[in-house]
């Protein structure tokens, strides 16, 4: 009898026990930043060797966080990044300048990989253009 007792106390515990629900503090107080650029391509087009490479990705900071980029990378050598270390507030904008050596001949398309503190983590885009000879 006092053994039957025991293994029904361990059952209403047990089922008490696993019927529990989780809490999920802060679940809907999280502040997350969301990085928007204005667009994710940008075409050079045809444009004669040697000119200027320089262009700009402009963004705005569409979430309720600070947007903090910790690094800027390109799929090579030929282009490089500028970008600012400070954080872009909420609802304020940034540029990401990318300047590619003109000095190479021939259609290009070069992806650049930004990784920061935002929502869905690293963002893929894509620079592409033809490059010719100056007469």
């Amino acid at each position: 009898m006092k053994r039957a007792l025991n293994i029904a106390i361990l059952l209403i515990l047990a089922l008490s026990f696993f019927n529990a629900a989780p809490t999920e503090f802060d679940k809907y107080d999280t502040k997350v930043a969301v990085i928007k650029f204005k667009t994710e391509v940008v075409d050079y087009g045809t444009i004669t060797q040697n000119s200027d490479g320089t262009r700009l990705f402009t963004f705005t900071n569409i979430g309720d966080a600070p947007l903090l980029i910790t690094k800027v990378k390109t799929s090579c050598g030929c282009t490089v990044p500028s970008y600012s270390k400070a954080a872009i507030m909420p609802g304020e904008s940034g540029e990401l300048s990318i300047k590619y050596d003109t000095k190479r001949l021939g259609a290009f398309t070069k992806t650049v990989t930004v990784t920061s503190n935002a929502e869905g983590g690293n963002k893929i885009l894509k620079i592409k253009g033809n490059i010719i000879a100056s007469k």
